[in-house]
């Protein structure tokens, strides 16, 4: 029989197995959903699924570049005890250097490569769940080149809780652009310019700082200039460029990286387990869960 994508989707949510895996189980029985279940444990594959509805929101995120490619990806764990497992972290590694190799457009896509014989990237993490005992998810990767005259910069913060990956253009000097890397990991800016921001979030924002004035009790013939001037310290909140620099609150991000014949063309930063639910055990618990495995 036909076998959909809505029946390989379910399979996969059973057992926590890999597209190719369930795709193959239900060929092979005949679309039979129990059928397929018991094909993937027989076969050992659906070891991951007792953890698949499990938080994994701790984990590593890991900068790895070659040549005039590199790449950032986080990738969680259930615990913090895990992430600093020897195990996870060249699981972190290799994972990053098979997205550099393959340089696949989306987290799917990734999963869905050949990793080694015994089966796509999927395969080789959901492996990896059952040998370190904790469910472990690919979560988020950015892949990025740099031109001739570009540089990276990259900084992992508290040992792979923050990563960020800058690059600058007019520059090789790849300590300038690990000096954006650091003042954007310590300071979490949104946009590099004002020219990134939309003109809605621009509207909506002047709107908000004009009814504060207002509310004050301030003078109808000032606010327009009291809220142009609170405007540009909103621009400096969430601006790269116009912020303070970390190493130099003196200057600006911008001016100091324009000093270096320079500016900054992008960057990307991961701040492991963010928008995520996190898991609310105690340290004592995290021992004794490992413990027992």
């Amino acid at each position: 029989m036909a076998i959909s994508a809505k029946m390989v989707k379910e399979l996969r949510e059973q057992t926590g197995a890999g597209m190719m895996d369930c795709k193959k189980a239900l060929t092979e029985t005949d679309g039979d959903m129990e059928k397929a279940v018991d094909f993937l444990r027989e076969k050992g594959i659906a070891k991951a699924a007792k953890k698949a509805d499990r938080v994994a929101a701790e984990g590593l995120a890991h900068i790895k570049t070659e040549g005039n490619k590199a790449v950032l990806v986080e990738i969680n764990a259930e615990t913090d005890f895990v992430a600093k497992n020897e195990n996870f972290v060249n699981l972190v590694d290799q994972v990053a250097s098979f997205l550099l190799e393959k340089t696949p457009a989306s987290v799917e896509d990734a999963l869905a490569l050949d990793y080694d014989a015994e089966g796509t990237l999927e395969n080789y993490i959901n492996n990896q769940i059952a040998k370190i005992g904790e469910k472990i998810s690919l979560r988020r990767f950015e892949i990025v080149e740099r031109g001739d005259n570009e540089a990276f910069g990259s900084y992992i913060h508290m040992g792979g809780r923050i990563g960020v990956l800058s690059v600058l253009e007019g520059t090789t000097d790849e300590e300038v652009a690990k000096d954006v890397a650091m003042h954007v990991a310590a300071i979490n800016p949104k946009y590099v310019s004002r020219d990134e921001v939309s003109e809605e979030e621009v509207n909506r924002e002047r709107e908000v700082l004009k009814q504060q004035a207002m509310n004050e009790g301030k003078p109808e013939n000032i606010v327009d200039k009291m809220v142009e001037g609170r405007l540009s310290k909103y621009f400096e909140e969430i601006c790269l460029n116009d912020q303070p620099f970390v190493k130099d609150g003196d200057q600006k991000v911008g001016k100091f990286v324009a000093s270096k014949n320079a500016k900054v063309k992008t960057f990307y930063r991961y701040e492991v387990g963010e928008g995520m639910e996190k898991r609310e055990d105690n340290f004592a618990e995290e021992v004794m869960s490992q413990v027992k495995k």
